[in-house]
């Protein structure tokens, strides 16, 4: 990959995933703030925030986030089988993904119940902060990897580095 193409997509993919971790946030302090609330109509309006958060925000960073991330893992020298914490960010983002869809049922089920009714349910804000407080854990986890890079390199990734080494350039 060009250097200039390079940086784009790493651009995108810091942005996308940067914005992925502060939609997750918005969407813990929502949850957080329909918690502790004593306001009937501040639970139901956190409720009836978190489904767009969801869908509208965090959604597309998380899709933008991974599909950014295997542009830049198969277009560098990185590679995506290379390195252990290039796989492993690319587990944790597939899995965080998953979860991630699994649970937007769940989400769209409580704004629709709260949207229907005049009284505030809180039984399903435990399981949200929980959901969220997951998701970020495993967002910043993949920061981290992403920051200090930690060595180690798989089988593969030694074989293709031994590899280059023995091509004789004429």
């Amino acid at each position: 990959m060009a250097p200039r193409l390079r940086k784009v997509a790493l651009t995108a993919h810091v942005v996308s995933s940067v914005g992925w971790l502060g939609a997750a946030v918005a969407y813990l302090a929502l949850a957080v703030a329909a918690a502790t609330s004593d306001d009937a109509q501040m639970v139901r309006a956190a409720y009836l925030a978190l489904e767009p958060t969801a869908w509208f925000a965090i959604v597309p960073l998380a899709f933008a986030s991974l599909l950014t991330g295997l542009v830049q893992a198969l277009g560098t020298p990185w590679g995506l089988f290379r390195h252990y914490w290039v796989l492993m960010k690319l587990l944790l983002t597939i899995v965080a993904t998953s979860v991630l869809l699994l649970h937007m049922g769940t989400v769209s089920s409580l704004a629709g119940m709260a949207g229907e009714t005049d009284r505030a349910d809180r039984s399903g804000l435990p399981g949200e902060i929980l959901h969220a407080g997951g998701g970020l854990v495993v967002l910043l986890v993949t920061a981290v990897l992403a920051v200090y890079k930690p060595r180690g390199m798989t089988r593969y990734g030694r074989r293709k580095q031994r590899e280059q080494r023995t091509v004789v350039v004429p």
